[in-house]
């Protein structure tokens, strides 16, 4: 099982402010704050979110470089799913695959996708 996760982020104002909302929907809660980061812990795992130092934002990130393609998360039912995608296109977060929604992993995988500030696809699926 993973411990955690450490995502370096472009804007940690911005990126709190996406983040929070999701994750307290998806079971989490604050964990750990600092001047440069914090996390939010769900049982014995936590995802932490670091600012990237200002002389490594220039190069920015893309899922298809090397490293982290997307980060995938349990959403719980089928309808809470739903809601969270509502609640995402009110927030006016850039939802991916909408023409293949809720099946773009395939067919018997229920998921919504969708970037965050800095372009990371996160996925939640749904059961």
């Amino acid at each position: 099982m993973l411990h955690h996760v450490e995502v370096y982020v472009s804007n940690l104002a911005k990126s709190r402010e996406f983040y929070e909302p999701l994750l307290i929907k998806l079971g989490y809660y604050p964990y750990q704050e600092w001047e440069n980061g914090f996390s939010f812990k769900k049982s014995e795992h936590y995802i932490v979110f670091v600012q990237t130092p200002a002389e490594f934002l220039e190069v920015g990130y893309h899922r298809c470089r090397i490293g982290l393609n997307h980060l995938a998360f349990y959403g719980g039912s089928r309808k809470q799913i739903d809601q969270l995608r509502k609640d995402l296109i009110t927030r006016g977060v850039n939802l991916l695959y909408e023409d293949r929604y809720p099946y773009a992993g395939g067919e018997n995988h229920y998921a919504l996708y969708f970037e965050d500030p800095d372009g990371i696809k996160i996925e939640v699926v749904g059961n």
